[in-house]
């Protein structure tokens, strides 16, 4: 009964992400390279993204806070962390690291500043997400995770 449970919050905590718009078809990629041998793959590509992105995030503002901007290096940094977020289907966060890049490629920086927060914001608001819905993944156990709704 308990399992049945929390195979059924799993599954909802698993749709939502993807109602709200915080995941696309990509993470489901992922989860299809999941297997028995590598029964937490998605988790660890999720962990070493948010380990590499807040490198970028880092960099990210160091390079906003030097004036004059040079928005070559910004818009490198932001390409580099919409890759990242596209291999894991952070659809949210690739959204807005296009929004910051085009503010890059028109030279505004006040675009730039303002839509990095929204970057961070959705960044934050996911990571607390997967937290959430891996801790439930975990609690359920290898066997129970192998067979994802899908």
């Amino acid at each position: 009964m308990e399992s049945n449970h929390l195979q059924r919050q799993i599954a909802y905590t698993r749709k939502s992400l993807f109602d709200q718009g915080f995941l696309d078809e990509q993470f489901i990629q992922l989860e299809d390279l999941e297997d028995d041998a590598n029964p937490n793959f998605v988790e660890e590509v999720v962990t070493l993204f948010y380990r590499d992105s807040t490198r970028l995030i880092l960099n990210i503002e160091q390079a906003l806070e030097k004036s004059p901007l040079d928005f070559t290096k910004l818009d490198n940094y932001m390409h580099q962390f919409k890759g990242s977020s596209s291999s894991i289907g952070a659809r949210k966060v690739k959204i807005e690291c296009t929004q910051f890049r085009e503010y890059c490629k028109a030279g505004n920086a006040e675009g730039c500043t303002r839509t990095f927060q929204q970057v961070k914001k959705e960044h934050a608001a996911l990571r607390k997400k997967l937290e959430a819905y891996f801790q439930l993944v975990r609690q359920a156990g290898p066997a129970e995770t192998a067979s994802h709704s899908k």
